[in-house]
């Protein structure tokens, strides 16, 4: 077997079309700036972390965000579970797959993960729940599309779907530490609050919400 390889499903940071769940109260820029700030996170984790592969799964156009420590493909399918399908389709062979939701995200979790997939007596998949029900990261010691098949993504019983699912196609899954994700910005709020010295937490400081409390605040003149 292969060693493992990381891939990040990805949406490109644009105004009107990232994290729109978090307007309000921030305005589609202000959250776009958050997009890219999680996405530039969780590729720094990535680039950091050892694997055979670092793949971006991306819909849209990759940016400057985006260097050449990263292969490219684009993310190809009709809903979400379709699509996390064939990232692991094209990457081939056994890999973790990660979102950008979670830029508190670190390289030493992401070693864990390609590790228990490396393993030869390792389990033959990964999830990483969040906070929400859903789950940030999965692994295949290799692509199943029938994996993802019948289960109700973005919803609050998605990861236990998932498992169930796993389980059903006599899977052995370990599970990953919970994470929270970023759909609101409570949550931005509290990931920025765990992980203040990351971009994300930065931006959600420029963005004139407060880490620390449910208030927005002014930030300090330069």
């Amino acid at each position: 077997m292969s060693a493992p390889s990381l891939i990040v499903i990805a949406k490109a940071p644009v105004a009107g079309r990232s994290k729109t769940r978090l307007c309000p109260p921030l305005s589609a820029d202000a959250a776009a700036a958050l997009a890219q700030a999680a996405l530039l996170d969780t590729l720094e984790a990535v680039a950091a972390t050892p694997a055979a592969r670092r793949v971006v799964a991306l819909e849209g156009m990759a940016g400057a965000w985006l260097d050449g420590a990263f292969e490219v493909v684009a993310q190809r399918g009709e809903g979400l579970a379709a699509r996390l399908a064939a990232a692991f389709e094209d990457v081939g062979g056994p890999a973790f797959l990660v979102a950008m939701d979670t830029p508190q995200l670190a390289p030493e979790l992401l070693a864990r993960a390609l590790a228990l997939l490396d393993a030869a007596d390792g389990p033959d998949a990964l999830l990483g729940p969040a906070s929400d029900g859903g789950y940030w990261g999965i692994g295949l010691r290799r692509p199943r599309r029938e994996v993802f098949e019948r289960v109700p993504m973005s919803s609050a019983v998605t990861a236990a779907a998932q498992r169930e699912r796993l389980a059903a196609l006599g899977l052995r899954t370990a599970l990953l530490p919970e994470l929270r994700d970023v759909d609101t910005i409570a949550d931005a709020r509290a990931v920025a609050r765990a992980a203040p010295d990351t971009r994300f937490a930065a931006a959600v400081r420029a963005s004139g919400h407060s880490a620390h409390d449910g208030q927005a605040v002014a930030e300090p003149a330069a």
